[in-house]
């Protein structure tokens, strides 16, 4: 029997925008850090994209979000998700599932990246019915209307986003 060492944990990588993190995105995360040793939620900076929350604060925001599970790391990169993966030593990619349409962009990004890193597996999670219909750009849609967004994301971002529009509003 093998004795056991640092190297044989078992690290998953949560890779997204999350622009901002929702309840969905927080379910698929407190599930994955049951089946892993040590999960990494890490926000990809994609430049030529405009993001409604900067890279620092959507890592702040997960961060205080995240603060109760123990064996979850935030981050963020840019580059490949595979070669990030590799770096942290991270043998398994999260996704989350809410829809048909996401599961086809996400079996196309899967099936590539077994061809370009087969040592790396991804961990298809599906949310929960409640988190099914929403996503970050409902999200960021409703709180510029000003509409009530505490069912879809944790307090603290209600939290920010409602005063952070309430300071643009001004």
């Amino acid at each position: 029997m093998k004795d056991s060492c640092i190297s044989d944990k078992k690290i998953a990588l949560y890779p997204g925008s999350f622009d901002p993190i929702t309840n969905g995105h927080l379910d698929v995360l407190e599930r994955a850090s049951v089946m892993f040793d040590e999960v990494v939620i890490a926000v990809l900076k994609h430049p030529e994209k405009k993001s409604f929350l900067s890279i620092e604060k959507r890592v702040e925001l997960i961060e205080e979000a995240i603060k109760d599970m123990k064996n979850v790391k935030v981050a963020s990169f840019d580059g490949l998700t595979v070669e990030y993966a590799r770096k942290i030593g991270a043998k398994f990619l999260i996704r989350g599932l809410r829809t048909i349409t996401d599961f086809e962009y996400e079996v196309q990004l899967c099936q590539t990246n077994q061809v370009i890193a087969p040592d790396i597996d991804t961990v298809f999670l599906s949310t929960k019915p409640q988190h099914n219909f929403i996503s970050s750009s409902i999200v960021r849609e409703l709180a510029n209307h000003k509409t009530d967004i505490s069912k879809f994301v944790p307090k603290n971002v209600v939290k920010y986003l409602q005063d952070d529009i309430r300071k643009v509003s001004k």
